[in-house]
């Protein structure tokens, strides 16, 4: 694909590293077909990468895109083990297809179970066929999978199993195989930080021009907010809020809280994860921690936005979404010094070292004590929100897109 540039153009191009490729140009002022896979949007958990699918989604129209959704068919139905893997053992694409009655909704039954076992079996990305594929496929996740005649652009939010492979279950090995696969079939990859960007630049060895970071946008509506807890007051509690494991740093938060001596307690609020028993365990015997567990967005929000503070000193994170969400509610917020949380928090957080204990525990004291701090905190933090609205994502979005329809078959930028 190529198109006819002014001189200025041209320049901008060449020496202008925030040119923005335009959707509208590239693509005859007609929405760019972005596919999205399903799997991720069905997810009742409300995950870091659940809320990124979901947000996308709603994003993609503002971004200039027509949207499909890939589903895998009755995920409540699955194949059994044994027709799985024979199955899998076919190397022929899968091909997606789309009731009458809801064409931008393709499926290929129990695709995305399938695709874990066909990578084990050969190796490589299973892969998919549509009669008239869309123009970007836009991967959520590293899944290997792959769509035959799209542009496929794969997320990679974190590379926590590979640098990190005690903070995680995912099987280190594995997943660099998967994301070895997947770079033979990447146009572009997509993270969520810059600090990200440069790590996945390092860690995998490939070039600067095929990663783009887009940050996220935070989907947070007015609402009149639900009744809090029983016994929890507004503004008279701190507040932890994601995926209960080992690598949000839960068990030194609570010890830093204790330390503190703060009267007002520690509220843990996410789902339970299957073999953070420990943890559980070790969160119970703190006396002024409340655990809590999933609770319905508009819930959760409303903690949020009530909050004395946001207590987020996390081990390893690709973005950390709780911080931007406080931010954008007004709940100010304590975090990691270093990497894609400092980046995310931009000088409008309390920064932590999260291996140190003690400047944890100093920390959450100023939050406790000092009004002013908070006061700062809050302006600070709004003003930081404004970079992830979703109409600001959206326009990031669109350069992605534009940035992908301006590659050529050999994946160079057209010029």
């Amino acid at each position: 694909m190529t198109q006819s540039l002014s001189n200025m153009e041209r320049i901008s191009r060449l020496y202008d590293p925030t040119y923005v490729y335009r959707v509208e140009d590239l693509n005859g002022g007609v929405p760019v077909q972005v596919c999205i896979e399903g799997r991720m949007l069905k997810d009742g958990e409300g995950t870091g990468v659940t809320n990124y699918a979901r947000t996308l989604n709603q994003c993609l129209h503002e971004a200039g895109a027509e949207p499909l959704i890939l589903g895998d068919g009755d995920s409540n139905r699955p194949r059994s083990r044994a027709l799985r893997w024979l199955a899998a053992a076919r190397r022929a694409p899968r091909m997606a297809q789309a009731p009458d009655n809801a064409p931008n909704v393709p499926a290929v039954p129990d695709l995305f179970r399938e695709a874990q076992v066909f990578f084990n079996i050969h190796g490589r990305t299973l892969p998919v066929a549509f009669k008239n594929p869309p123009v970007v496929m836009h991967w959520t996740y590293p899944v290997p999978l792959h769509v035959i005649g799209a542009r496929n652009l794969y997320t990679i939010h974190d590379l926590i199993p590979l640098t990190h492979p005690d903070l995680t279950p995912i099987p280190q090995g594995r997943h660099a195989r998967i994301l070895d696969a997947i770079l033979e079939r990447a146009d572009l990859l997509v993270t969520v930080t810059e600090a990200m960007r440069s790590e996945i630049v390092e860690q995998l060895g490939v070039s600067s021009d095929r990663v783009v970071s887009t940050w996220q946008a935070v989907d947070a509506p007015l609402q009149a907010d639900p009744p809090l807890p029983k016994g929890i007051k507004s503004g008279r509690y701190f507040l932890f809020c994601g995926r209960v494991e080992s690598r949000k740093n839960l068990i030194a938060l609570a010890e830093a809280h204790a330390l503190s001596k703060s009267s007002l307690p520690l509220l843990v609020v996410g789902p339970r994860v299957p073999g953070e028993e420990a943890l559980e365990e070790a969160l119970r015997s703190h006396p002024t921690v409340r655990r809590l567990d999933y609770l319905p967005r508009p819930d959760l929000l409303g903690l949020i936005r009530r909050a004395r503070a946001l207590l987020f000193p996390t081990l390893a994170e690709g973005f950390g979404l709780p911080i931007a969400e406080a931010m954008t509610l007004g709940c100010p917020v304590l975090t990691n010094s270093r990497g894609a949380t400092a980046e995310v928090a931009g000088g409008a957080a309390l920064l932590v070292e999260p291996d140190r204990i003690p400047a944890i525990s100093a920390a959450i004291v100023r939050l406790d004590q000092d009004d002013a701090l908070c006061a700062r905190l809050r302006t600070e933090g709004f003003a930081r929100a404004r970079n992830f609205t979703p109409e600001r994502y959206a326009r990031r979005l669109r350069a992605l897109y534009a940035r992908a329809l301006a590659q050529n078959e050999e994946g160079t930028l057209v010029s």
